[in-house]
C-alpha cells in the first residue's frame, strides 16, 4: 500500500513500524537504515521508531512519500524486512497513519492541512495514544470517531479519561501535539544488583533485598523515562552458578507495584529451600519509551492512591536522596 492525502504544507514526521517480533539485531539494522534517511531517529522499542525529515527533505530534494517508499525498498532488499510508514505534521498523526497502513507494508503521508479531514472518519481507538479502556469508555459517552472526540468540550473529555489523559486525548484528536523527535538510539536493558556481605538463605533478609532492588530499579526508569515489557532476576550462588529467568509483564510498565509482583513471582519460580545466596540481580528488559505507553483507566482506587504516592515520593528522593523513603521493610534493619 503507498497512498497519501492530498496535497498541503511538507509533513515532516515518519512513524515506522516494522514486523511483531522482530529480532533485536534487525531491528538495530532496521534503525541503521533510518539514520541514512536522517540524523534524527527515535528508536521505540521493540518495533516501531520516529524520523524528524525537515532536513532530510533538503537534503535528498524529494518529497517526504518518496523518503517512505524509498525505506521500504532498502528494508525489503537489504533486511527482507518490509514496513509501515506514516509520515504526518506531528507524531501523533505519522503514528496514527502508520497504524492504518495494512501488513505487511506501504507508506501513507498526511499533509498539514488534510490532519482534521483524514483523523475525523477514523474510529477513536486509531488515534495513537488511546488505549482500548479509554475507547470503550469514550464510545460509552457516544464518542465513536475521532472527529467527535475533536468536537468534544475538553473540559468534557477530561471528566471521562482523568485530567492529564483527557487533555491529551483533546489535543491530539485536533493534531495538536507539540513533540519533538528526540535522537534516541535502542536503550538498553536497566540493571539492578545487590551483593551480601555474607551468603544469605531464601527468607526475609533476601526478600527485603530483592524488595530493595525493586524501588531502585523502578525509579531508575522513571527518572529515565522508560517503561519495562519484562523483568530477569538473576541468582549468584555461593556454591557456584547462577540461576536467571525472565517474564513478560502484563503491559509496560516502571511502578513499583507492577514491577514488585513479578520479581515475587520470579523469587517463587526459583524453588530456593537451601540455596546459599551472594548476590541477586534483577534486569528490565525490552525497555520502551514511557512516553509511548498508553495508561490504561484503572477502576481500583487503590492503584490509582498508589501512583499517586509513588509520584510524591519520587520528588522527595530527588530533593533529599534515594534513601531518604522507601517500603518499612527495606528499612527494618536501620539502627
Amino acid at each position: 500500500m503507498t497512498a497519501d492525502v492530498p496535497a498541503g504544507r511538507t509533513a515532516t514526521v515518519m512513524h515506522v513500524r516494522c514486523p511483531d517480533r522482530l529480532p533485536e539485531e534487525t531491528y538495530r539494522q532496521v534503525l541503521e537504515q533510518l539514520t541514512d534517511l536522517s540524523p534524527v531517529v527515535q528508536a521505540l522499542p521493540p518495533s516501531a521508531a520516529l524520523v524528524e525529515l525537515k532536513g532530510a527533505l533538503r537534503y535528498h530534494g524529494t518529497d517526504a512519500r518518496r523518503l517512505g517508499e524509498m525505506l521500504r525498498v532498502r528494508t525489503i532488499s537489504r533486511l527482507g524486512v518490509d514496513v509501515r510508514v506514516g509520515i504526518g505534521p506531528s507524531i501523533t498523526v505519522a503514528a496514527t497513519a502508520s497504524g492504518q497502513v495494512a501488513p505487511p507494508g506501504g507508506v501513507l503521508a498526511v499533509a498539514a492541512d488534510q490532519v482534521t479531514a483524514w483523523l475525523g472518519p477514523l474510529p477513536v481507538e486509531a488515534l495513537h495514544g488511546i488505549g482500548p479502556r479509554q475507547a470503550e469508555v469514550l464510545r460509552d459517552y457516544g464518542i465513536h470517531c475521532v472527529g467527535l472526540l475533536a468536537a468534544a468540550p475538553p473540559a468534557t473529555v477530561q471528566r471521562l479519561l482523568g485530567g492529564r489523559a483527557g487533555r491529551l486525548a483533546a489535543d491530539r484528536a485536533r493534531g495538536v501535539d507539540p513533540r519533538p523527535v528526540v535522537p534516541r538510539a535502542l536503550p538498553a536493558s536497566a540493571s539492578v544488583r545487590h551483593t551480601f556481605p555474607r551468603e544469605a538463605l531464601d527468607g526475609a533478609d533476601v526478600r527485603s533485598a530483592l524488595l530493595a532492588l525493586v524501588v531502585r530499579l523502578g525509579l531508575l526508569l522513571r527518572r529515565r523515562g522508560q517503561a519495562a515489557r519484562a523483568l530477569t532476576l538473576q541468582l549468584s550462588f555461593a556454591a557456584g552458578g547462577n540461576w536467571e529467568k525472565t517474564r513478560r509483564l502484563a503491559e509496560p510498565s516502571a511502578h513499583d507495584d507492577d514491577l514488585r509482583g513479578l520479581a515475587y513471582q520470579l523469587m517463587d519460580a526459583a524453588g530456593l529451600q537451601r540455596g546459599r545466596l551472594t548476590r541477586i540481580t534483577l534486569r528490565g528488559e525490552d525497555l520502551v519509551d514511557a512516553g509511548q505507553v498508553s495508561r490504561q483507566l484503572s477502576f481500583e482506587t487503590g492503584r490509582e492512591a498508589r501512583l499517586v504516592a509513588e509520584s510524591a515520593i519520587d520528588r522527595i528522593r530527588d530533593r533529599f536522596g534515594p534513601g531518604v523513603i522507601g517500603p518499612a521493610t527495606i528499612f527494618r534493619n536501620a539502627s
